[in-house]
């Protein structure tokens, strides 16, 4: 069952943008679909989606002034420990496309990213999906999240 269309509101700055329909606010980057990406088919191979993700998760981070290399050299890490996608329409090789994504859930240890990816010309929803993310210090040992990104979580618009 396909999702509910996405209506977004511009905000200031204009990377960031409200669903008028749900009232949440996403952060919103644009990447363009790589020949490489593309498997037999013609369509963007599923596990590519996840690379997009990526590039959302890191994109906001960066907009927040909380890139992941900082957040490294301060001693934290903070690997996938679960995915969803799911999947609605197929990217194609050379599509532009909008990545949305915002912080989610977050508790002592875990952390939570939502996705949501739609064409740039019709705005279809193509992907949407989460990843969640354990805390860990240097050690690989799971530890509280840190503080800077407790704030940004909690700072962050809601509806």
């Amino acid at each position: 069952m396909r999702p509910k269309s996405f209506q977004p509101e511009f905000l200031d700055p204009p990377c960031f943008v409200r669903d008028a329909r749900t009232g949440l606010v996403w952060h919103r980057c644009e990447m363009r679909t790589l020949y490489a990406d593309t498997d037999r088919s013609q369509v963007v191979y599923h596990s590519n989606y996840l690379k997009y993700f990526e590039f959302g998760r890191a994109s906001l981070m960066r907009q927040l002034c909380y890139p992941y290399k900082q957040i490294e050299e301060s001693g934290y890490i903070y690997p996938i420990i679960k995915t969803e996608l799911n999947y609605y329409s197929p990217l194609f090789y050379d599509d532009l496309f909008l990545i949305h994504t915002r912080p989610a859930a977050m508790e002592l240890v875990k952390l939570q990213f939502d996705y949501l990816l739609t064409k740039a010309d019709t705005g279809e929803i193509v992907c949407t999906g989460f990843t969640r993310h354990c805390a860990v210090n240097r050690r690989g040992i799971p530890v509280e999240i840190d503080a800077k990104t407790i704030r940004l979580w909690r700072e962050f618009p809601g509806p």
